[in-house]
């Protein structure tokens, strides 16, 4: 059963996301914070994974 209190799972889109399993947040690809799905702003079409901030996003495209 998938449970809308746990991670959920997107398929990341160029102009948003869309819902796997259902959740309440994601997790950073980078930092490991949780990051509730209506504060959800970067993310990585081609990796398929979120950031917390423009900071993270940066970070890992950047490869630190």
């Amino acid at each position: 059963m998938n449970s809308p209190e746990g991670a959920a799972v997107l398929r990341y889109e160029p102009n948003g996301f869309s819902m796997v399993k259902r959740g309440k947040f994601v997790v950073c690809a980078v930092s490991g914070e949780q990051i509730p799905l209506d504060a959800l702003r970067y993310w990585s079409v081609e990796r398929q994974e979120p950031y917390a901030s423009p900071e993270m996003a940066a970070k890992r495209l950047l490869g630190q």
